[in-house]
């Protein structure tokens, strides 16, 4: 082990094997040397305790061939479907793909954009489900290019990719009074989030568009999450026990619906309809499977990707924003009884 003041060098290396500066760099840089030169150069890195420094490789040759993905829930089915479509297409292209998990924390997601400086990620894809000015002037100011999953205000810095929540959750109340319900309650997520917003939003207007009076005592506002979703069905259904739907902003939020409802020995669908949205693994899993609405979750991922390494590319094009549209998907949470119109 090396006893110098700092960390060893190529120089010390050198001197420690008896072979020149040149000798050295050609072997740690993997461009060959002779047999007995590449066995005297690792042996003395060795001893010395020589840690290749990667980062400074990557500031040399200028792209590190990693890509980050920063997103806000790893347990979330969502983001596992747009992980699979972004790697599918780094893949090809020669980038690994890095995760970062944000829990929806902005400080965590601003520092994430700041980090392009640091050059370990050529790129950053971000699904932030909170935007903020401050947000804008750090994405306007980042050292890389970034593609952000989610809806930005016009004018934004970077290129996006987002859902059609409003009309997603139109479609979804649309469904539910063509099936004959009319007391529809919403539990909806976070109002300070972008999907809290637009899901709600979506849900007023389709009622509107039903002549149907808001009524606030069949909505509830609670996290994503199933615990979070089956606590806000118990009190909805302890507020109005003649709730005869729900659309919930999320599966997650859907599935604890669906137990609350279990629980209370009410059948599902016959007498409460539970919709979701995101159509995630967990609506296929249930049972019933959940009615969901398809925001595609993995296209924007396919999307993101593709915005991202065209970026990289070295392509000059103007700011986009790519929109998804939605697709409802009917399963057995609110098929039709005989009772009920259809």
């Amino acid at each position: 082990m090396t006893t110098s003041a700092g960390p060893p060098t190529v120089e010390t290396i050198a001197t420690r094997a008896g072979v020149s500066v040149a000798s050295v760099s050609r072997v740690l840089n993997g461009h060959g040397a002779r047999p007995n030169t590449v066995r005297r150069v690792r042996q003395a890195a060795s001893e010395l305790g020589y840690v290749p420094n990667g980062v400074a490789r990557s500031l040399k040759g200028g792209r590190t061939r990693q890509l980050t993905f920063a997103l806000p829930d790893v347990g979330n089915p969502v983001y596992a479907a747009m992980v699979r479509r972004i790697q599918a297409a780094a893949k090809p292209a020669g980038y690994r793909l890095l995760l970062h998990a944000t829990d929806a924390v902005a400080a965590d997601e601003l520092d994430v954009v700041r980090a392009l400086a640091d050059r370990t990620s050529d790129g950053l894809i971000l699904v932030p489900i909170r935007v903020t000015a401050e947000h804008l002037r750090v994405l306007a100011d980042a050292a890389g290019p970034v593609v952000v999953i989610g809806s930005l205000p016009d004018g934004a810095p970077v290129d996006s990719v987002r859902a059609d929540s409003v009309t997603g959750a139109v479609l979804a109340v649309r469904h539910l009074l063509a099936s004959g319900r009319r007391r529809i309650a919403f539990v909806g997520g976070p109002a300070d989030t972008v999907p809290g917003r637009n899901r709600a939003l979506g849900y007023r207007i389709a009622l509107e568009e039903a002549g149907l009076a808001l009524d606030p005592a069949l909505t509830a506002t609670t996290e994503f999450g199933i615990a979070a979703g089956a606590a806000a069905t118990r009190r909805l259904l302890d507020a109005d026990p003649d709730i005869d739907s729900v659309l919930c902003a999320n599966d997650q939020l859907a599935l604890g619906a669906v137990h609350a409802a279990l629980d209370r020995g009410l059948r599902v669908p016959d007498e409460l309809a539970v919709a979701g949205m995101d159509d995630s693994e967990l609506a296929r899993a249930g049972r019933p499977a959940l009615t969901s609405v398809d925001l595609g979750a993995a296209e924007r991922g396919r999307i993101a990707a593709e915005m991202l390494l065209a970026r990289l590319g070295g392509g000059r094009h103007p700011v986009r924003c790519a929109t998804v549209a939605p697709r409802l998907v009917v399963r057995g949470s609110t098929a039709a009884s005989a009772g009920r119109a259809s």
